[in-house]
């Protein structure tokens, strides 16, 4: 039984820490270093993660909410190999499709039909899958008047739309996205909103950082509340979201 459950676990997240190193004193020119060299520099630790674990199996919905500085975002980026953990272990199984900045990796002197070739290339998507999902990348992000328009003349709500319409179409097994329905308006979380229906349906595991308490229930089949780097709750949606307004309403 215990091996079934094994097989079965995506993501294993066991005694995770992460520490960063903060400086007191910022040197942002090299003239400013020059000046300083001979003047050791203190930093101060600041624990993102401290001791966390926990394990998402296979078709879990799992949203992970908490105050800002709480280490969600950490946490996620960990998982997906962006950072190193200070100590502690991460093992995931299978295809990981991050969701962590939308457009961060667009380059903004290329057309946005350029950067869909591009941003799909580095997804995994192979010349002939871009050349077929196109079409139906641009209907999603209502942007056919635009993608001969440089992505440095994109608002952030078109390029939020353009990342997440190239980024839902890599065929994944583990999606990470994190607040993904703060950007972009109404219409555009909707559809977000299906897409997450519908990787639901595929039985996709889907880890998901948000602040939006409404869709954790109403989306989640999981919560994990993280305070000051430690996990203050992993429960059912409604008891951790209702955990999560007692802990803003004695802290604001």
């Amino acid at each position: 039984m215990n091996e079934d459950r094994q097989t079965k676990q995506v993501v294993r997240v066991q005694n995770l820490s992460k520490t960063f190193l903060i400086p007191h004193e910022k040197r942002n020119t090299l003239k400013e270093s020059l000046v300083r060299v001979f003047k050791k520099r203190t930093f101060e630790k600041f624990d993102a993660l401290n001791d966390v674990s926990f394990n998402i199996n296979k078709g879990e919905f799992v949203g992970i909410v908490g105050k800002n500085g709480s280490g969600k975002s950490t946490l996620l980026r960990i998982i997906t190999n962006i950072y190193r953990p200070t100590s502690g272990k991460v093992q995931t199984k299978g295809k990981i499709a991050p969701f962590l900045e939308l457009g961060i990796g667009f380059q903004n002197d290329l057309t946005a039909k350029e950067n869909v070739r591009l941003n799909a290339t580095l997804l995994g998507l192979t010349r002939e899958e871009i050349r077929q999902k196109y079409d139906k990348i641009v209907e999603f992000a209502e942007l056919e008047n635009f993608m001969d328009l440089r992505v440095k003349n994109y608002s952030s709500g078109m390029r939020a739309r353009l990342a997440f319409a190239i980024a839902k179409e890599a065929d994944a097994d583990i999606y990470l996205c994190d607040e993904v329905l703060a950007v972009g308006d109404e219409s555009f979380q909707k559809k977000c909103l299906k897409v997450f229906e519908d990787w639901k349906k595929q039985n996709k595991t889907i880890i998901l950082v948000t602040h939006d308490a409404e869709t954790v229930k109403k989306m989640c089949t999981r919560a994990i509340l993280l305070s000051e780097g430690k996990i203050e709750a992993d429960d059912y949606p409604e008891k951790v979201i209702e955990k999560y307004h007692r802990l803003l309403a004695t802290t604001s």
